[in-house]
């Protein structure tokens, strides 16, 4: 018996095909339930007690050698199939499903590229801020009430860690870092604890300027935001109100004029024909001490808007939580752009 397990080793080493049907029978003729190996295993039993050792080993010696040539020849089938199924590599491929960027980034790459022809340069910060950077530093004390405008998420108290609440803490920890002239942009997310509605949400993205060098006025002010908003509504029109700001002296809020050329025009605008789009002013002499740049010599001028709201005027869209859902039907409109 011994004997005829040496031969079907020798059979089974030497088998190939790359056949599928014989695979299937070979492993019908070893495998199976009427197969060699369970008629072998059925013969033990009746093997003496002395040769059972060495007959139970030289089953297990073919069956594993089966077991081997099984997935040798299935593998070997498979790369056969591959080869004869393989299409002429020549043919154009199938078109792949490209993705698009957010329009909250699209907006922001086009605000950053029109600032950066008249020699803005963009500058970062963290996301969590000390309170100085985010507050103080801003002639923002403790317990001014000014604060009360921002609903924050504090980290930790005692010394307070926050979520920062506007980007204009980038702009002090580059004052504190470089000297005039400073022109630089502040785009990122910012955090702020409100009720999540069509029109706000508790996480937005803000982009801030700032331009601090000498004998800046006003009229400098005007005339950047008067460029801006031609480059990117290709309106020119704008009305500056007065309004507050603890780190602007004196403050304004940018109107632009939108029209009253449609239903949509008068629905956005009120009937005015007028949409707030940013608020402004020229730097407090205060913030210029804080960061240890004399206000005597420098002045300047700092800006900020909210990107969603620039967004959502761009394309017409009235909801801000569609920035956030990633709706593949919101985000696939913007593939072309």
């Amino acid at each position: 018996m011994i004997e005829k397990i040496e031969e079907l080793l020798v059979e089974v080493n030497g088998f190939n095909t790359t056949s599928k049907e014989e695979i299937e029978n070979f492993r019908i003729k070893y495998n199976g339930k009427k197969g060699v190996l369970n008629d072998f295993y059925e013969t033990l039993k009746e093997v003496p007690n002395d040769q059972k050792k060495d007959f139970g080993q030289k089953i297990n010696t073919l069956k594993q050698a089966v077991n081997v040539k099984l997935e040798d020849l299935k593998n070997a089938s498979s790369s056969s199939s591959i080869i004869l199924e393989k299409e002429d590599l020549t043919k154009p491929a199938f078109p792949l499903d490209l993705g698009s960027r957010h329009p909250i980034n699209l907006v922001k790459n086009r605000i950053i590229e029109i600032f950066k022809s008249i020699g803005f340069a963009v500058a970062d910060g963290p996301e969590i801020e000390d309170d100085w950077h985010n507050f103080t530093a801003l002639n923002l004390p403790e317990y001014h009430p000014a604060r009360d405008m921002q609903d924050t998420f504090f980290i930790e108290q005692n010394p307070d860690i926050l979520l920062r609440t506007h980007t204009s803490s980038v702009q002090i920890r580059y004052m504190e870092e470089n000297e005039p002239p400073i022109r630089i942009l502040s785009p990122g997310r910012v955090f702020r604890n409100e009720a999540i509605s069509s029109r706000s949400h508790c996480i937005f993205h803000q982009i801030e300027g700032l331009y601090i060098d000498e004998n800046v006025s006003f009229a400098d002010l005007k005339q950047t935001i008067q460029f801006f908003t031609t480059e990117l509504f290709g309106k020119s029109k704008i009305r500056m109100r007065p309004s507050f700001f603890p780190f602007t002296e004196p403050s304004a809020e940018i109107d632009v004029y939108w029209g009253l050329n449609s239903e949509t025009d008068y629905r956005i605008t009120k009937g005015t024909g007028w949409l707030e789009i940013m608020g402004c002013g020229m730097v407090d002499p205060a913030v210029l001490k804080n960061v240890n740049i004399d206000s005597e010599k420098y002045s300047g001028y700092a800006f900020g808007m909210g990107i969603e709201r620039i967004t959502m005027l761009l394309y017409q869209m009235s909801d801000i939580r569609m920035f956030f859902e990633n709706d593949i039907r919101t985000l696939e409109q913007f593939k072309t752009l």
